[in-house]
């Protein structure tokens, strides 16, 4: 049997479970994964697009609607200038050489965080992106840039103060779903199924409002090396498991 086809069973199998509607990655260790190959953090970052281009045509493939993807938090700001740069170049490169690409295979992009605080020529090239591809009615991939979970909480918390004091929405009319018409992934279901590379079990500040009820799923491979079989891993595991939503599992 030919690698094409054991893949082909792979994914058969897969989808014979519950997909998830929205997956979203927390993709880490990218700068370890190349410091220990000797090779600057930057490189990392590289050989990560790699990553991202397959996990993006995977998913699809697999007949996931959202994914959403950790590629800059708000902290990450912090690093070095140089690292920081070079971050900013390659998202425009990513964003410019792969639009036709995703156009044709009909993924839908769009970007949240604190977008104001990108590159001009960065949030240039991240807004035309998503105009362009806007009527794509196949994957969402959706990139989190210069986000941080507090940060879109207390964001939105501004945006309905205002709104309470102009007398436009009275506070005891605030309802957790017009809190989430608020935040940055408005629009979106919370996610089924969050994946962290690299071995780290912690949640970093991402999506902290949207996971309440996800299921958490941890892998010690870093991700530039992170491939389909990797995603498969993911799902499998998430297809094994019961949500119950603090309800009591149906017997």
């Amino acid at each position: 049997m030919t690698v094409k086809a054991i893949q082909s069973d792979v994914i058969t199998d897969i989808q014979k479970g519950e997909i998830p509607v929205h997956v979203a990655v927390i993709m880490d260790g990218n700068g370890r994964w190349a410091q220990e190959r000797g090779m600057p953090r930057v490189f990392g970052h590289q050989q990560g697009a790699e990553s991202v281009r397959e996990i993006v045509e995977t998913a699809a493939k697999l007949g996931v609607k959202i994914l959403t993807l950790f590629a800059f938090s708000d902290e990450n700001w912090g690093r070095p200038k140089m690292e920081v740069k070079a971050l900013m170049k390659l998202l425009d490169t990513y964003v410019l050489q792969e639009r036709a690409k995703l156009k044709k295979e009909n993924v839908r992009f769009q970007a949240i965080g604190a977008l104001d605080q990108l590159p001009e020529k960065t949030l240039a090239a991240v807004l035309r992106t998503q105009q362009e591809l806007s009527h794509c009615t196949g994957l969402t991939l959706n990139i989190a840039l210069s986000y941080g979970g507090r940060n879109e909480i207390l964001t939105a918390c501004k945006k309905l103060a205002k709104k309470a004091q102009a007398g436009i929405i009275s506070p005891q009319d605030i309802t957790p779903q017009i809190f989430e018409e608020h935040l940055w992934t408005s629009g979106l279901p919370d996610p089924d199924l969050l994946i962290r590379t690299s071995g780290e079990q912690r949640i970093s500040n991402f999506l902290l409002w949207q996971i309440a009820y996800t299921e958490l799923w941890f892998t010690p491979v870093y991700w530039p090396e992170f491939r389909k079989e990797h995603f498969y891993e993911g799902i499998k595991a998430f297809q094994s498991r019961k949500r119950r939503y603090g309800l009591l599992a149906e017997t």
